[in-house]
């Protein structure tokens, strides 16, 4: 809980600053291969981690989910494609 309360609070003050931002960095949520990315290793790391460490293991492996969401968002987002395309990159 510490961990999603400090993303809360990072999210909440970049917001302030640069207002918008939170809109643009919580767009995975809604796109399908992000969500997808991120389910899947959160189902994957729920049943091999049950064994060793029972109820505890669905915390971590929805948090480590949402980090898979958020970087598969960053990895094939629009925006990543404008970078690439500005940077001489995939076209």
């Amino acid at each position: 809980m510490t961990v999603i309360a400090l993303l809360v609070i990072r999210t909440t003050l970049v917001e302030m600053r640069h207002p918008g931002s939170a809109r643009r960095q919580w767009r995975f949520l809604a796109r399908r291969r992000p969500m997808t990315a991120g389910a899947t290793v959160a189902v994957l790391l729920c049943i091999g981690g049950w064994r060793a460490a029972g109820t505890a293991s669905v915390a971590w492996a929805v948090l480590a989910g949402a980090l898979v969401a958020h970087l598969v968002h960053l990895a094939t987002g629009p925006e990543a494609n404008k970078a690439a395309n500005r940077n001489g990159g995939r076209h």
